[in-house]
């Protein structure tokens, strides 16, 4: 443990001369083009901040929102990059006026403020989309939905396609975001192989021909993975051009939490992508897929509570290998938010879980020791000030 930490003070040190030296002018986004990508997310998708799946969160939750609170919380870890939401898992807007209704009750155009503020502060912000699950869009088309669980649903229709079209469209010129997240990119869960009607049809019409039987589509299979390639490639050349269109600077950020998929890999989506993140967290599945990549796209890792990584090892695994930090958690109070006085205080060595992460992804962002600690007046300090 000893090696380790001197390990991680070492990286962090040498990390702290780089944050320095690629500090954006106030009012400009970060540089990630070329700099460290520092990002983290409060999860607003889920209810409850546990390592199991609880249901999404229920329409209006967090409604009360303040940017300006959420914006300082990001500024106070030390992120350069805020990914925050365009419409959650629950298929609610984050935003007013927009083609998507917006969270019941929503006080503040949340994203379109967001933004603002955070490029005051010299930030990116990138917005999500949760592209397999969308509750709002399963009860409103059961036909075109395999239900509405908290898993992935949504098989990717001409009809879905143009409504995700429709929406990527409309968050990107109305919200003012520097990019999109894409998450759950992949093949619906259907309950015991059961087909609806319209995915048939989407086979037909993808393969060129007739729909086999639900049991020469076992998922694993050769036919299933063929299908699977260009219904996923379908969507991604939908994703790309809408976003493209409505701002080519916009950042593609792709996450995966099986980022070695056989659908997904040596894919032009992999190719073409910005940004690609190992939502598992570990080095190893990062370092597989490098051949795969273009040569613009940035690969990230992952610190959440549910993958399970320690960010004593992580994170001075990936700034050695220049692979963006990015963490996320559920929040804990009815502002959105998790608070950070207990959090940033306190040794890294007393904490766990999300809480570690966020102690060690705040140190590696600031540039400071991992011995180091926040003391709200001069920022993390060392233990003997």
């Amino acid at each position: 443990m000893k090696s380790l930490l001197s390990a991680c003070c070492l990286v962090l040190a040498l990390f702290a001369q780089v944050a320095v030296a690629e500090a954006p002018a106030s009012g400009t986004p970060g540089n990630t083009a070329s700099g460290q990508i520092k990002a983290y997310c409060l999860d607003f998708n889920w209810s409850i901040p546990d390592r199991k799946r609880k249901p999404f969160a229920t329409p209006g939750t967090w409604a009360d929102a303040d940017p300006a609170q959420h914006v300082a919380w990001y500024k106070m870890i030390g992120a350069n990059v805020i990914q925050s939401f365009c419409v959650s898992n629950n298929g609610y807007a984050w935003y007013k006026n927009g083609v998507v209704p917006a969270q019941p009750g929503l006080k503040h155009d949340f994203l379109p403020e967001v933004v603002k503020l955070g490029h005051k502060e010299g930030m990116l912000v990138m917005g999500y989309f949760c592209v397999a699950a969308n509750q709002k869009w399963g009860i409103d088309h059961p036909d075109l939905s395999y239900g509405t669980p908290s898993t992935y649903h949504i098989p990717y229709t001409d009809e879905y396609l143009a409504y995700l079209s429709a929406s990527i469209t409309d968050a990107v010129k109305k919200t003012g975001i520097d990019g999109l997240m894409f998450d759950w990119v992949w093949m619906p869960a259907r309950n015991s192989f059961q087909w609806l009607d319209c995915e048939k049809k989407l086979y037909t019409q993808l393969m060129g021909e007739d729909f086999p039987g639900e049991d020469k589509l076992i998922p694993g299979s050769p036919l299933y993975r063929a299908y699977g390639r260009k219904a996923l490639e379908r969507c991604w050349k939908t994703i790309h051009k809408a976003a493209k269109d409505a701002n080519p600077k916009c950042i593609l950020w792709l996450t995966s939490n099986q980022i070695n998929h056989p659908m997904l890999l040596n894919s032009e989506m992999y190719k073409e992508v910005d940004w690609i993140m190992n939502e598992c967290g570990d080095m190893k599945r990062i370092e597989a897929v490098k051949a795969m990549i273009g040569a613009h796209t940035r690969l990230i890792t992952c610190l959440a509570d549910w993958n399970g990584q320690d960010a004593r090892q992580l994170v001075p695994e990936a700034l050695a290998a220049g692979v963006g930090l990015y963490g996320f958690a559920a929040p804990r109070d009815e502002h959105g938010l998790v608070p950070l006085d207990k959090i940033l205080s306190r040794p890294v060595s007393e904490l766990s879980g999300d809480d570690r992460n966020i102690a060690m992804l705040a140190r590696a962002y600031h540039g400071a020791p991992i011995d180091s600690v926040w003391n709200g007046k001069d920022g993390f300090v060392s233990p003997t000030k």
